[in-house]
């Protein structure tokens, strides 16, 4: 009894402490929580947010483990001081963007006026836009840093908090360590008012030059014919990716209505992520209706890009591996210049690599996420790098992923082939003859419940523990802890299963409450002939693999 009146008397203190700096609504929820629910009052302050995957993200809500006004002023304050720590010059100012999610505009005033308050110069996107302009904006300005709020393609009650430094790359440790060390040192916030300055509202010339930079690159000569239906999935990207295809020169582009608009309830969808089963179904149902030749979709934030095309007589949704071999193909014929690299990480296909060796390109393998890939050619250049969760980087001016530029190198790519007689899947078909059939697939568990993020990474530290010696009938060879700093890689948690011509790679995600299984089976290189009886056997393959792998990363019942 003891022990636990001693936990809530520094419950209470911590209470008492966050809400001397918190707002009226995070005051009465937090204090409503402490009259009714003591338990969900002790999750709120169990574990604050940190900086994961892809920089602070959770559910709005009040306390340090969610997203709310305090959380944003702490981290920004943070940021703040970091940058008056010396990693860039804070007098060269920090770029802010923000997607249109429910909360996302008062968190972005929220890191404006901690940034005037510590007389940090703020350069401002006036309204919610596509994440990847926040990175372009940092490197095009010379920034000292960019801010981003948006939780990409998670839940509808989530938001989000992306760090970049001046090279217009997501932080890595140590600097997302110096920060969060910075954040827990709490004391009073100042801020000031944009009129306090010094703050500008970056004007249109910023995105003039990134479409002008991004058409250069891809727009197809003489324009294109070719049948496109584009969803943005009620996200910020869509007014800007048409205009790029208008200007690129595609005349034949339809777009789903009802998902057009920025909406933050994402109404028309399970989940606002083009990975998710039923995402597409709209934008699919018109391609139908119109007799289109390709499907192109960007996620809430615009950072990633999914693709559909016909296929026999139905619609084929291509896998993120699938996107990132034909952009490679299609990019690697551009890096051949001195220090140019590809990359893709640990959980990604290995056929880019195959590729990149039969160009005579170093291709490097990194730990999942952008802000590793986008450094993977320091000092040189990032030529193309991709991950299989859709997100792909196509053009060194952005050093993020980039659902607007890649969509555009896709849809050039697709009208390259056209002019030739050929489509993306004849394109698949070749790479797949001449470096072996490469099928793919992930699993993943979800756990929402109290207790979900312990009981997911029990699953990972099992595995770890005692590793199976074989998975849907196949031997497992080797098996290398990620925790450990595996191949020169910076340790991270996950594990990676070798198997005879498979891998398995699991890991927890960075985002959200799920545990995720990478499965890739490789086959041998064959001819034309025999691809659709070696696609046969490596799914067979694979199916079994899938069943296993869903046994195994089940997290314990947590009744």
């Amino acid at each position: 009894m003891r022990r636990a009146g001693r936990r809530s008397d520094a419950l209470d203190d911590e209470l008492a402490a966050w809400l001397a700096g918190a707002d009226d609504d995070e005051r009465a929820e937090l204090t409503a929580l402490a009259a009714t629910d003591r338990t969900e009052l002790a999750r709120r302050f169990a574990e604050p947010l940190r900086f994961g995957t892809a920089g602070l993200r959770g559910p709005e809500e009040a306390g340090p483990a969610g997203m709310n006004r305090r959380t944003v002023a702490r981290a920004t304050a943070a940021v703040a001081a970091w940058l008056a720590a010396g990693p860039a010059d804070a007098r060269r100012g920090v770029v802010v963007g923000r997607d249109a999610r429910r909360g996302s505009e008062a968190f972005a005033d929220e890191a404006v006026a901690v940034l005037l308050g510590a007389g940090v110069p703020v350069l401002e996107w006036p309204e919610p836009g596509p994440t990847p302009l926040v990175p372009y904006a940092v490197r095009a300005l010379g920034a000292a840093a960019g801010i981003m709020i948006t939780a990409s393609h998670n839940p509808p009650a989530d938001n989000g908090y992306k760090l970049y430094d001046a090279s217009g790359t997501q932080i890595v440790p140590p600097d997302d360590e110096r920060v969060e060390a910075l954040m827990r040192r709490g004391g009073a916030v100042p801020r000031a008012p944009r009129a306090a300055g010094p703050h500008r509202y970056l004007g249109p010339e910023v995105l003039a030059a990134y479409r002008a930079r991004i058409l250069r690159r891809f727009a197809p000569a003489g324009g294109s014919d070719l049948r496109i239906v584009y969803t943005p999935l009620h996200g910020v990207g869509g007014a800007t990716f048409v205009g790029l295809l208008a200007e690129a020169g595609f005349r034949d582009v339809a777009v789903v209505a009802e998902q057009f608009a920025p909406d933050p309830a994402f109404p028309t969808v399970p989940f606002p992520n083009p990975e998710e089963p039923g995402a597409l179904d709209r934008a699919l149902a018109l391609a139908g209706a119109r007799g289109a030749d390709l499907v192109l979709a960007n996620d809430p934030d615009a950072d990633r890009l999914a693709v559909a095309v016909p296929d026999a007589g139905r619609w084929r949704a291509l896998r993120g591996d699938e996107v990132g071999w034909l952009l490679g193909w299609a990019l690697l014929a551009d890096a051949s210049a001195p220090g140019a690299v590809v990359a893709t990480s640990v959980v990604s296909s290995g056929l880019l690599a195959a590729l990149a060796a039969d160009a005579g390109i170093p291709c490097v393998t990194t730990l999942t996420g952008f802000k590793w890939i986008a450094r993977a050619a320091d000092p040189g250049e990032l030529r193309f790098g991709y991950e299989e969760a859709l997100g792909y980087a196509v053009d060194p001016a952005v050093r993020d992923k980039d659902g607007l530029s890649a969509g555009l190198a896709l849809a050039r790519l697709a009208e390259d082939l056209a002019r030739e007689g050929r489509s993306l899947l004849d394109l698949l078909d070749d790479l797949e003859d001449r470096f072996g059939v490469h099928a793919g697939a992930q699993v993943a568990r979800r756990d929402d419940a109290p207790g979900g993020r312990e009981r997911l990474g029990a699953v990972v530290a099992s595995l770890r523990a005692a590793p199976p010696d074989a998975l849907g009938g196949i031997a497992v060879r080797a098996v290398v802890d990620l925790a450990a700093g595996a191949g020169g890689l910076p340790p991270t948690e996950g594990v990676v299963l070798e198997l005879a011509g498979a891998r398995v790679v699991v890991r927890p995600s960075g985002t959200e409450p799920k545990v995720k299984a990478y499965l890739e089976v490789v086959g041998e290189p064959g001819s034309r002939a025999t691809l659709g009886t070696r696609r046969a056997a490596a799914r067979e393959r694979l199916g079994a693999l899938e069943a296993a792998v869903a046994v195994l990363i089940t997290p314990a019942d947590p009744r």
